[in-house]
């Protein structure tokens, strides 16, 4: 199989179980922030574990030590706002909003990574636009800061991903998760003194059974394998056609949402016309690439 192939069909189980973050995200009772927490925690004990047993960390200066750490701050703020969508609104809606980084990307990766505007990647991005209009056509007006924190969770989402393709060749894919996701939890460690002191109300930071159940899958399945996967992705496929793929998790997260949560999303013609554009772009890319060339 070729290199290309297969990254495909690992970035696309990578994307099916980001689509099921936002479902456990919904499920579990604790704040953004206290979550995201106790999930990068658990998701470091976890690599460090396969590291120790299944390979070394390769050797890093201080220098790419010090990136992959403000790498890992940007990660813990987009899981941080796309988690705090979810609450101030659902599931559906966080992903749709985080479904704009083809968007961002086809204007971000130019400027970060110095490379020519693609305009095929311009006209793809805005043709997302489109269908995620139309898989969600009414929002509460209750919703709204939601769909604020979705929007920052993407542009952050765009910039680790740009910032990831850049550096990727400098380390083996478990080393950069497992320095990223650990630079993140002490960012995380720093922040909850100041979340616990100014929040007005009381914020539990001690999961419940259930809650640290849907915890130690997110955290093993929707994290530590997901990352590394999309990672390793990433070695063979540009940072646009990544996020390109990964506006799969709106549709793949919100029947999810309606399958699980079952939070009422009215599944009427447009949403099926929304996911059948967002799909299209997204196979459609390769191909009008090649074409191009």
């Amino acid at each position: 199989m070729k290199p290309t192939n297969k990254a495909y069909i690992e970035l696309h189980i990578a994307v099916f179980l980001f689509g099921f973050t936002a479902i456990l995200g919904d499920l579990i009772t604790l704040s953004a922030t206290v979550l995201v927490w106790w999930r990068v925690l658990i998701t470091c004990i976890s690599l460090f574990f396969l590291l120790r047993f299944g390979k070394r960390m390769t050797k890093l200066s201080g220098k790419m030590i010090a990136i992959l750490f403000g790498i890992g701050v940007l990660v813990a703020l987009h899981w941080v706002t796309f988690f705090g969508a979810i609450k101030y609104s659902n599931a559906s809606i966080a992903l749709i909003a985080l479904a704009t980084a083809s968007f961002f990307t086809a204007f971000m990766e130019p400027l970060m990574l110095k490379k020519p505007i693609s305009k095929v990647e311009i006209i793809l991005g805005v043709a997302i636009i489109p269908g995620m209009a139309l898989v969600v056509k009414n929002i509460d007006l209750s919703m709204y800061m939601g769909i604020y924190l979705g929007l920052i969770s993407s542009i952050l989402a765009v910039t680790f991903s740009i910032l990831n393709k850049k550096y990727i060749n400098d380390a083996d894919p478990m080393t950069i998760t497992f320095i990223e996701l650990g630079s993140a939890w002490l960012f995380l460690s720093v922040c909850l003194p100041f979340l616990f002191w100014f929040s007005e109300k009381p914020v539990l930071f001690w999961p419940t059974n259930s809650d640290l159940f849907y915890l130690l899958i997110l955290a093993l399945a929707c994290t530590t394998l997901a990352y590394i996967l999309s990672l390793r992705a990433l070695k063979h496929l540009t940072a646009f056609a990544t996020n390109l793929t990964i506006n799969l998790e709106p549709v793949y997260g919100i029947l999810l949402a309606w399958l699980i949560l079952q939070e009422n999303e009215e599944l009427n013609d447009g949403f099926y016309v929304g996911c059948g554009l967002i799909v299209l772009v997204v196979f459609a890319y390769p191909f009008l690439k090649r074409l191009f060339k």
